[in-house]
């Protein structure tokens, strides 16, 4: 019997599978079910799949001739004389969840030519005190391991394992280095052999050069790890949160530096710095003795339940040996004990030991609730009863599990599922056609383990940009190939790196951090043969290929490329072409001109009669002051014009299409909605304010929009009437009509006059005395009277209603009149 210690990276398993296979017949116990099928597929290779066993909870794959064994420490078929066991990872004794199994197999396990345990030196003191026959044997480590202090996640080296203690942690620290690395493989505990396997081949096969792990990566997961990066220093051990020891902070570091490869270790993220003691034992291999292991009875008493129960809390039999955590095993049997159905079913040796064989299905799940508890309940009671499991049962619920819709944790939980009920379909005592169930399962947990992966490697993975890292790194960035497509996509040694927009370089939206700098290095070169030709594209472009956007920014092909600043006047607005690294001073003033020469079009186009009507001041120097100021005002000079311009000079801006009115001195071509559009845009560039929304086209009325700025309305042509506001032109037109009928006296109002001015015709008289004028009510008929009442008349403000003619005395009888005054009546 020997017992091989030693730290990480000694050889140790590597002995023990070369010991096992030199024997004609041998088992091996591993830690993790992972590792179990790992060392299985390389029995497998030079062995042959005929002579090799797995078996684990979950797989059980035993040809008839099988003579060599890879298991789960629990799972060893002790009943089974072999030359040769091995027990990996023996500093496990102390656990204090799974303890207990550890030291049974170093209490029992035993080979009949050769017995090897495998471990750390914490546990030379109690093997030797527990198995005084064992020879001892230290390895030293193959390479050494060096602290390398604190590094910044965005800074820690190619070929580097992060190391997180949840799945929070796990998911945020892989979501940061795909952003800023361009990815990593995530390895936890939680994920299938098939998953996990694939993660680590992404990194192994160097598609990314980071490693995300849980503490899972410090039991025999041999990868190409140069630097291990602690994100935290402590962990939640299923019971309470506690800090890591030295033993087990050497054990996951241990990973870095494989064979003869030197490696490092530090700490990253947030995490603290490690304490000098914990350093120094990790440098040099001293690590505190365990001293003691924990224990429990294996000799079971199957008369009674009760008995069962009594045995199982027996208390250990000597010094070094401690009653650990009570297995998920014995606290399903004591739920299930308290249960009389269940103690009715549960009479004899053979009743107890099925009871016990139920409670001992492991729960994967989790779920820290009696769901598991009922489950082990009704298998006993099914096999009791029908000495089988219901097949459309058994059906049912490995269906429910066969989806693959949902995120990453719900496919992790679904695996939980899958592989209790592989456990189940593994025992050929409880289940019909096992082998069917067996593969129906794996074929499950296959289907969700190859989605996992796929999901993950499109969370955490980004190939092109980890491919460019790992080549500018290197140094190559001169020999990259770039080019820009006819779509003005840049590709960079064949992966797409963002967008030409304008003048300006967009990257990949996933690009962010580092990943953002390193795309921006790739495609520079590629930009610098691309601008210029862009350049000249925009010179000979038509003016349709642009667009002023209400955000004053000139657009080309949709993409903004300049700006508008205020020019000298109203009607010149300046062009400023928008920074850009790609534009020297030369193109930058092309751009500009061709820019400019657009919108003065624009504008010209827009405003014609108000450009040509200005123009022709320039030949009379009468009508330079008022069109010099319609320029400024944008086509609309607010305030009455009628008295303040003669008539003959009102007849010359009349020519010009410029009207002198009662209310404004404007240009009715201007107030359509094309160069109403151009007014407001060039009103809202001088103010510097955004540009309001404008009315609807053929509006003639409206109500008082909240968001208008001041003095907004008067400079678009609106005229405040009342409640409403009446476009220009219209109240014009409207106020001399009725201001020409009521010239002598108040006439009545024009039928109709509400439909004019689309309002309801009650809002009239409010609308007509905000245009200056008055409405006299409509007289009632006096009770003596007959014919039509008279109607509501209008009349100017600046006309005071008159009452009624005064009657005058009747003339004297001998005036001349008064002969006059008898032939009238």
């Amino acid at each position: 019997m020997k017992a091989v210690l030693g730290p990480t990276n000694t050889g140790k398993t590597h002995l023990a599978m070369d010991r096992l296979l030199a024997h004609a017949s041998g088992i091996i116990g591993f830690p993790l079910r992972l590792l179990a099928r790992e060392n299985y597929e390389r029995m497998v290779a030079r062995k042959g799949p005929r002579q090799v066993a797995l078996i684990t909870g979950e797989e059980k794959i035993i040809p008839p001739d099988a003579r060599w064994f890879s298991c789960t420490t629990e799972a060893m078929p002790l009943d089974r004389p072999v030359e040769f066991v091995a027990v990996d990872e023996i500093q496990l004794c102390a656990d204090s969840d799974r303890g207990h199994v550890f030291t049974d197999r170093l209490l029992h396990a035993r080979g009949l030519v050769e017995t090897m345990f495998l471990g750390a030196e914490t546990i030379r003191t109690l093997l030797q005190r527990l198995v005084p026959q064992a020879e001892v044997e230290t390895r030293p480590r193959l390479s050494q391991l060096v602290h390398a202090g604190i590094t910044k996640l965005s800074r820690v080296p190619p070929r580097t394992a992060v190391v997180a203690f949840s799945a929070a942690e796990v998911y945020a620290i892989a979501e940061m280095i795909r952003r800023r690395r361009g990815g990593c493989a995530v390895v936890m505990g939680r994920l299938s052999p098939r998953t996990r396997n694939a993660q680590v081949a992404l990194y192994q096969d160097k598609e990314v050069d980071f490693l995300v792990a849980t503490d899972a990566i410090g039991m025999g997961l041999n990868m190409n790890v140069d630097h291990v990066a602690f994100a935290g220093l402590g962990k939640f051990d299923g019971h309470q949160p506690r800090a890591l020891n030295a033993a087990e902070v050497a054990q996951i570091a241990g990973r870095a530096g494989r064979g003869m490869r030197d490696g490092t270790f530090g700490t990253t993220a947030d995490c603290r710095p490690l304490p000098p003691e914990i350093v120094q034992a990790v440098e040099t291999h001293c690590f505190e003795r365990l001293e003691q292991l924990c224990w429990r009875n294996s000799a079971l008493d199957f008369t009674h339940v009760d008995a069962l129960l009594a045995t199982l809390v027996a208390p250990p039999p000597g010094s070094g040996l401690v009653r650990g955590n009570d297995a998920t095993d014995m606290q399903t049997l004591a739920a299930l004990a308290r249960e009389p159905e269940v103690r009715e079913l549960a009479r004899g040796r053979s009743r107890v030991r099925l009871l016990w064989e139920a409670c001992q299905i492991p729960d994967f799940r989790k779920l820290a609730e009696d769901s598991h508890v009922r489950l082990c309940g009704r298998v006993f009671r099914h096999v009791v009863r029908d000495r089988r499991l219901p097949t459309d049962w058994l059906a049912a619920q490995i269906a429910m599990l066969d989806r693959t819709d949902g995120d990453i944790d719900t496919l992790m939980q679904r695996l939980a599922g899958v592989r209790v009920w592989s456990y189940i379909a593994a025992r050929a005592d409880w289940v019909a056609d096992a082998p069917h169930w067996q593969g129906r399962a794996r074929e499950v947990e296959d289907r969700l383990s190859d989605v996992l992966h796929e999901r993950l490697t499109a969370r955490f993975v980004d190939r092109r940009a980890a491919h460019l890292i790992r080549r500018l790194e290197a140094g190559e960035r001169d020999t990259l190939l770039s080019a820009v497509t006819r779509r003005g996509e840049v590709v960079v040694e064949g992966h797409p790196v963002g967008q030409v927009e304008g003048f300006g370089f967009v990257p990949d939206p996933l690009s962010e951090g580092d990943g953002r700098r390193l795309v921006l290095r790739a495609a520079r070169r590629a930009l610098h043969g691309e601008i210029p030709l862009r350049v000249g594209r925009l010179e000979s472009e038509p003016d349709t290929a642009f667009a002023w956007l209400p955000s004053q920014q000139i657009a080309w092909d949709g993409i903004p490329v300049a700006r508008l600043r205020p020019g000298a006047d109203a009607l010149h607005p300046q062009v400023e072409v928008l920074d850009s690294e790609f534009l020297d001073g030369p193109s930058r003033e092309r751009v500009r001109l061709r820019l400019q020469r657009f919108v003065h079009g624009q504008v010209r186009s827009a405003l014609t009669p108000l450009v040509a009507a200005t123009a022709a001041a320039d030949a009379e120097g009468a009508l330079r002051g008022p069109l010099h100021r319609l320029a400024e005002g944008l086509g609309v000079v607010p305030g009455a014009t009628e008295d303040a311009i003669p008539p003959g000079l009102r007849g010359r801006l009349k020519a010009l299409g410029v009207r002198a009115g009662r209310y404004a001195l404007f240009v009715p071509a201007l107030l359509k909605p094309h160069a109403a559009a151009m007014r407001a845009l060039l009103w809202g560039l001088r103010g510097g304010v955004p540009v309001p929304a404008l009315p609807a086209p053929g509006m003639v009325s409206i109500a008082q929009p909240a968001g208008w700025p001041e003095d907004f309305a008067a400079a678009m042509g609106w005229i405040a009437a009342g409640p409403v506001l009446v476009r220009l032109d219209v109240a014009e037109r409207i106020a001399a009509e009725l201001a020409y009928a009521a010239r002598l006296r108040p006439v009545a109002v024009p039928a109709g006059l509400g439909s004019r001015l689309s309002v309801r015709p009650e809002a009239v008289p409010a609308i007509l005395h905000g245009l200056g004028f008055r409405v006299i009510p409509a007289g009632a008929l006096a009770s003596d009277a007959f014919g039509p009442p008279m109607p509501a008349l209008v009349a100017p403000l600046r006309h005071r209603p008159t009452a009624a003619p005064p009657m005058r005395r009747p003339p004297p009888a001998d005036h001349p009149f008064a002969a006059l005054a008898a032939l009238r009546g």
